[in-house]
Protein backbone atom coordinates (compact mmCIF):
# COMPACT_ATOMS: atom_id res chain seq x y z
CA UNK A 1 0.00 0.00 0.00
CA UNK A 2 1.34 3.25 -1.26
CA UNK A 3 2.25 5.45 1.98
CA UNK A 4 0.39 8.94 1.44
CA UNK A 5 1.13 12.36 3.50
CA UNK A 6 -0.75 15.24 2.93
CA UNK A 7 1.61 18.10 4.27
CA UNK A 8 -0.15 19.68 7.88
CA UNK A 9 1.18 23.13 7.97
CA UNK A 10 -2.32 24.48 9.86
CA UNK A 11 -3.65 26.45 5.98
CA UNK A 12 -7.26 24.67 4.77
CA UNK A 13 -9.37 22.30 5.95
CA UNK A 14 -8.51 18.98 4.59
CA UNK A 15 -11.17 16.23 5.26
CA UNK A 16 -12.32 16.36 1.82
CA UNK A 17 -9.13 15.21 0.75
CA UNK A 18 -9.00 12.70 2.96
CA UNK A 19 -12.17 11.84 2.57
CA UNK A 20 -11.69 11.28 -1.50
CA UNK A 21 -8.83 9.42 -1.31
CA UNK A 22 -10.89 6.86 1.44
CA UNK A 23 -13.30 6.42 -1.66
CA UNK A 24 -10.48 5.76 -4.04
CA UNK A 25 -8.91 2.86 -1.38
CA UNK A 26 -6.05 4.96 -0.21
CA UNK A 27 -5.44 5.97 3.36
CA UNK A 28 -3.47 9.08 4.10
CA UNK A 29 -1.46 11.03 6.84
CA UNK A 30 -1.74 14.44 7.78
CA UNK A 31 1.55 15.20 9.43
CA UNK A 32 4.00 18.09 9.68
CA UNK A 33 6.45 15.58 10.74
CA UNK A 34 9.75 15.99 8.32
CA UNK A 35 10.53 12.31 8.50
CA UNK A 36 7.21 10.99 7.76
CA UNK A 37 6.89 13.36 4.04
CA UNK A 38 10.55 12.71 3.33
CA UNK A 39 9.33 8.35 3.55
CA UNK A 40 6.21 8.72 1.95
CA UNK A 41 5.35 7.41 -1.30
CA UNK A 42 3.12 10.33 -2.41
CA UNK A 43 2.63 14.02 -1.41
CA UNK A 44 -0.43 15.71 -1.78
CA UNK A 45 0.05 19.74 -0.81
CA UNK A 46 -2.84 21.64 0.02
CA UNK A 47 -4.00 25.06 0.57
CA UNK A 48 -6.36 27.46 1.41
CA UNK A 49 -5.72 31.30 2.38
CA UNK A 50 -3.32 33.72 1.78
CA UNK A 51 0.22 33.37 0.58
CA UNK A 52 2.18 35.24 2.59
CA UNK A 53 0.75 33.76 6.27
CA UNK A 54 0.75 30.14 4.34
CA UNK A 55 5.26 30.64 3.79
CA UNK A 56 5.28 31.37 7.12
CA UNK A 57 3.62 28.50 8.31
CA UNK A 58 5.89 26.17 6.39
CA UNK A 59 9.10 28.39 7.36
CA UNK A 60 8.35 27.86 10.65
CA UNK A 61 8.14 24.39 10.74
CA UNK A 62 10.89 24.23 8.00
CA UNK A 63 9.22 22.70 5.60
CA UNK A 64 10.08 25.24 3.23
CA UNK A 65 13.40 23.59 2.65
CA UNK A 66 11.90 20.18 2.66
CA UNK A 67 8.78 20.13 0.05
CA UNK A 68 11.39 21.27 -2.61
CA UNK A 69 13.43 18.58 -2.39
CA UNK A 70 11.09 15.70 -2.24
CA UNK A 71 12.21 13.08 -4.55
CA UNK A 72 8.62 11.61 -4.80
CA UNK A 73 5.72 12.78 -6.72
CA UNK A 74 4.16 16.27 -4.98
CA UNK A 75 0.83 17.15 -6.31
CA UNK A 76 -0.18 21.06 -5.12
CA UNK A 77 -3.54 21.83 -4.92
CA UNK A 78 -4.93 25.23 -4.96
CA UNK A 79 -2.47 27.45 -3.02
CA UNK A 80 -0.09 24.62 -2.52
CA UNK A 81 0.31 25.36 -6.15
CA UNK A 82 0.67 28.87 -5.87
CA UNK A 83 3.52 28.19 -2.90
CA UNK A 84 5.49 26.33 -5.65
CA UNK A 85 6.06 28.85 -7.57
CA UNK A 86 9.19 31.80 -7.56
CA UNK A 87 7.12 34.58 -5.95
CA UNK A 88 2.88 35.86 -5.61
CA UNK A 89 1.62 38.93 -5.77
CA UNK A 90 -0.54 38.03 -2.66
CA UNK A 91 0.90 40.01 -0.15
CA UNK A 92 4.02 40.45 -2.04
CA UNK A 93 5.48 36.81 -1.00
CA UNK A 94 8.58 34.55 -2.36
CA UNK A 95 7.41 31.45 -2.80
CA UNK A 96 9.53 27.45 -3.19
CA UNK A 97 11.03 28.60 -6.53
CA UNK A 98 9.96 25.46 -7.59
CA UNK A 99 8.83 26.78 -10.70
CA UNK A 100 9.81 30.10 -11.94
CA UNK A 101 6.72 31.68 -12.46
CA UNK A 102 4.96 34.47 -10.78
CA UNK A 103 1.35 34.02 -9.43
CA UNK A 104 -0.88 37.47 -10.69
CA UNK A 105 -4.14 38.54 -9.54
CA UNK A 106 -7.20 38.48 -12.06
CA UNK A 107 -7.26 42.35 -12.74
CA UNK A 108 -10.38 42.32 -15.37
CA UNK A 109 -13.36 45.22 -13.82
CA UNK A 110 -16.00 42.65 -15.23
CA UNK A 111 -15.11 39.67 -13.63
CA UNK A 112 -16.26 38.91 -9.97
CA UNK A 113 -13.45 38.22 -7.61
CA UNK A 114 -12.57 35.48 -6.49
CA UNK A 115 -13.51 32.94 -8.90
CA UNK A 116 -16.15 30.43 -7.45
CA UNK A 117 -17.41 27.82 -8.91
CA UNK A 118 -17.12 25.14 -11.68
CA UNK A 119 -14.74 26.16 -14.77
CA UNK A 120 -14.04 24.00 -18.00
CA UNK A 121 -10.19 22.75 -18.14
CA UNK A 122 -8.61 22.39 -21.51
CA UNK A 123 -5.42 21.22 -23.34
CA UNK A 124 -5.06 18.81 -21.08
CA UNK A 125 -1.57 16.89 -20.96
CA UNK A 126 0.62 14.11 -18.68
CA UNK A 127 -0.81 11.38 -17.38
CA UNK A 128 -2.26 13.37 -14.36
CA UNK A 129 -5.19 13.82 -17.21
CA UNK A 130 -5.59 10.51 -18.04
CA UNK A 131 -9.31 9.21 -18.34
CA UNK A 132 -10.48 12.92 -18.31
CA UNK A 133 -11.81 14.52 -20.81
CA UNK A 134 -11.36 17.65 -22.74
CA UNK A 135 -14.03 20.53 -21.29
CA UNK A 136 -14.46 18.76 -18.11
CA UNK A 137 -16.02 21.26 -15.01
CA UNK A 138 -13.54 21.24 -12.28
CA UNK A 139 -14.44 23.31 -8.95
CA UNK A 140 -12.08 26.44 -8.39
CA UNK A 141 -11.78 29.32 -5.74
CA UNK A 142 -8.89 31.77 -6.11
CA UNK A 143 -8.25 35.52 -6.46
CA UNK A 144 -4.70 35.13 -8.18
CA UNK A 145 -3.70 32.81 -11.19
CA UNK A 146 -0.39 31.68 -12.99
CA UNK A 147 0.12 32.64 -16.76
CA UNK A 148 0.62 30.32 -19.29
CA UNK A 149 4.10 28.80 -19.43
CA UNK A 150 5.97 25.84 -20.91
CA UNK A 151 5.52 23.59 -17.96
CA UNK A 152 1.43 24.26 -18.34
CA UNK A 153 -0.42 20.52 -18.45
CA UNK A 154 -3.92 22.29 -18.48
CA UNK A 155 -5.60 25.72 -19.28
CA UNK A 156 -8.98 27.28 -18.03
CA UNK A 157 -10.34 30.28 -19.43
CA UNK A 158 -11.50 33.54 -16.38
CA UNK A 159 -11.15 36.38 -18.80
CA UNK A 160 -8.08 35.57 -19.42
CA UNK A 161 -6.80 31.74 -20.84
CA UNK A 162 -4.35 31.14 -17.93
CA UNK A 163 -1.55 27.52 -16.74
CA UNK A 164 -4.70 25.45 -14.32
CA UNK A 165 -1.88 22.37 -14.01
CA UNK A 166 1.60 22.26 -14.50
CA UNK A 167 4.26 19.91 -13.92
CA UNK A 168 7.92 20.13 -13.77
CA UNK A 169 9.83 16.28 -12.82
CA UNK A 170 8.29 15.24 -10.06
CA UNK A 171 6.14 18.47 -8.93
CA UNK A 172 2.89 18.67 -10.20
CA UNK A 173 0.23 21.50 -9.27
CA UNK A 174 -3.87 21.82 -9.78
CA UNK A 175 -5.36 25.21 -9.31
CA UNK A 176 -8.79 24.03 -8.98
CA UNK A 177 -9.54 21.32 -5.78
CA UNK A 178 -9.79 17.74 -7.52
CA UNK A 179 -11.31 16.79 -4.01
CA UNK A 180 -14.01 18.98 -4.44
CA UNK A 181 -14.65 18.22 -8.34
CA UNK A 182 -16.68 15.00 -8.30
CA UNK A 183 -15.93 12.12 -10.26
CA UNK A 184 -13.46 14.10 -12.98
CA UNK A 185 -11.69 14.97 -9.61
CA UNK A 186 -11.17 11.60 -8.23
CA UNK A 187 -10.09 10.44 -11.38
CA UNK A 188 -7.71 13.04 -11.20
CA UNK A 189 -6.59 11.78 -7.41
CA UNK A 190 -6.18 8.00 -8.74
CA UNK A 191 -4.20 9.09 -11.56
CA UNK A 192 -1.19 11.11 -9.07
CA UNK A 193 -1.42 7.89 -6.99
CA UNK A 194 -1.07 5.46 -9.80
CA UNK A 195 1.76 7.71 -11.47
CA UNK A 196 4.79 5.71 -12.33
CA UNK A 197 7.61 7.24 -9.91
Amino acid sequence: MLKTVIIDYGVGNVKSLEFALLRLGYSSILTDDISEIQSADRVIFPGVGAADSAMKALEAKGLDKVIKNLKQPVLGICLGMQLMCRFSEEGNTNGLGIFDLDVIKFSSKNLKIPQVGWNQIADLRTDLFQNISEKSFMYLVHSYYVEQNENSKASSDYGVNYCVAFQKNNFYGVQFHPEKSSVQGEQLLLNFMNLKN
